[in-house]
């Protein structure tokens, strides 16, 4: 299992339950298929440095989570199914990144957990 992070841009039009609910699908998504939220870290409305499809702000929701290799090719298309999603980005994180992410949320002293390979 790798440590993954992925930042979605939802339109902004959604109502505050609706974003509720689609950070709650794509939680479950993740749960479902055998992942871990290790952090979840929705941002709320903010500006694009461009537009996108028109618009010039967005919903962003950040989650960081473990999961099998396998389910984000399943992840990826339900992003690219779901009419909400402006954009979203996946990355692989490095023991280095998990660090550093741990240290951003406070936990100061705390070690990376090992990921075995």
């Amino acid at each position: 299992m790798s440590n993954y992070e992925l930042m979605v841009i939802f339109t902004p039009v959604l109502s505050e339950e609706d974003y509720k609910a689609i950070q709650k699908k794509f939680a479950d998504i993740i749960k479902d298929n055998g992942g871990a939220i290790v952090h979840e870290n929705p941002w709320g409305l903010k500006s694009l440095a461009y537009p996108i499809q028109k618009k010039t702000t967005g919903m962003f929701l950040v989650l960081e989570y473990t999961a099998p290799s396998d389910l984000n090719e399943k992840l990826k298309i339900q992003l690219n199914r779901d009419e909400n999603v402006l954009r979203y980005m996946v990355n692989k994180l490095d023991k280095h990144a998990q660090a550093y992410n741990t240290r951003k949320r406070g936990n100061l002293n705390a070690e990376p957990k090992p990921v075995e390979a």
